[in-house]
């Protein structure tokens, strides 16, 4: 008698923790791991509130399979150890899905605990190592450095056409990495890298750092860093009397380096593979509804928070079911057309590692503000749906 109800209660059991895994729960809880305090602030700032914009729009249309959208906020306070113990405790509640942290030093750290709860973490870091390690729940929702850097280096050696190039990066794993893929992307190229210049992590003063770019005698100079630190290079590059070009990724050129470092900035050039100015319809209605809902225009990481919440949607809708190691195992390989799915601002595929391919930008600072001056195609068009790219190819004519 004992042993049967023993099984009785074992099948029980078992029925309930299925129950808990096809997530039975009224609501599709997120949670929101990013820098809202600490050096990473801004870029965390963004891109919670770009979470959240997508969040509400897709709640107030039904939300996702019928159910609504939960998100959980959480401060990492740009502190990777802080990153860590606030994925643990996402696990613990369940989660169906984890964004953030955006700072690539902090994702690199708890995407181990995502991982062994197999949950798809949606990072907005942009090291290159990230996807590197074979973990089939981390996403991007920015360019790997090893997509964006190649078209970087083309630009430097077939546009510019610079013969030797001094490089200023900040000496951690989102600037040791963007150095790395840079070089490697330069060697076969006619542009030397002279100087290689490391800065650190919330570093104020780089009057050393650009004295040495000058006395290196390079041609230009591709900075390096984050939001801040890289205001503070434009003001001492301009303080120093540096004329010749300085060239950036996204971290360059974005509006808060903008506000902070004045007229030093225009004339700066960077690729960037979100803008808020892209002449596409739906970045331009993006930028619209986020000025509104938050009263400052919005960063790259605010698109990429937006977007990387409609690229979920995208794949739980494909999958048809809420679950997670059927979500994360569709992202692979997914493409989604923007025509059809406008969330995700621009079409986008992604990869076996959970790198994304798409268009970028290439722009430069012109009277404070950034000024979209080509767009770049995806490495691997092919893979991107086609109509939905030749209509974003002719708004961006108009």
């Amino acid at each position: 008698m004992n042993k049967r109800f023993t099984l009785k209660l074992i099948a029980a059991c078992a029925v309930l923790a299925g129950a808990s895994a096809s997530f039975a729960q009224e609501t599709i809880k997120i949670a929101n791991i990013v820098e809202l305090s600490g050096g990473g602030a801004s870029a965390g700032t963004n891109f919670k509130n770009g979470v959240e914009l997508a969040v509400k729009e897709i709640n107030a249309s039904g939300g996702i399979l019928g159910k609504k959208i939960q998100t959980i906020t959480s401060d990492t306070q740009t502190n990777p150890g802080i990153a860590k113990g606030l994925t643990q405790k996402a696990v613990d509640d369940n989660v169906f899905a984890i964004f953030g942290p955006v700072y690539s030093g902090s994702i690199m750290v708890s995407m181990a605990e995502s991982r062994k709860a197999e949950i798809p973490n949606f990072t907005g870091g942009e090291a290159a190592s990230i996807t590197m390690q074979g973990n089939p729940y981390i996403f991007r929702t920015s360019f790997t450095q090893a997509t964006a850097m190649p078209k970087v280096a083309r630009y430097i050696s077939d546009q510019a056409k610079l013969k030797t190039l001094a490089i200023i990066y900040v000496n951690n794993d989102f600037g040791k990495g963007g150095l790395d893929m840079l070089k490697k992307a330069l060697a076969t190229s006619s542009t030397k890298v002279v100087a290689e210049i490391s800065t650190d992590s919330g570093q104020v003063d780089f009057s050393a750092a650009v004295l040495k770019a000058k006395q290196s005698g390079a041609d230009g100079v591709f900075a390096y860093s984050n939001e801040e630190e890289s205001a503070r290079i434009l003001r001492e590059l301009r303080k120093q009397g540096w004329n010749k070009p300085v060239i950036g990724e996204t971290t360059l050129t974005g509006q808060k380096v903008i506000d902070l470092a004045g007229e030093a900035a225009n004339g700066a050039v960077a690729h960037v593979g979100l803008t808020v100015d892209a002449p596409l319809p739906a970045i331009r209605a993006f930028r619209a509804k986020f000025e509104k809902e938050y009263k400052y225009v919005s960063d790259h990481n605010g698109m990429k928070g937006y977007s990387g919440i409609y690229t979920l949607k995208a794949a739980i809708e494909k999958v048809g079911k809420l679950d997670r190691k059927a979500v994360a195992a569709a992202m692979h390989g997914l493409t989604i057309s923007a025509a059809k799915e406008p969330g995700v601002l621009m079409d986008v595929s992604f990869d076996n590692n959970g790198d994304l391919d798409r268009e970028s930008f290439l722009v430069e600072v012109k009277n404070g503000k950034q000024e979209v001056v080509a767009t770049l195609p995806a490495l691997h068009p092919a893979t991107v749906a086609a109509p939905a790219k030749a209509t974003a190819k002719a708004a961006a004519k108009k």
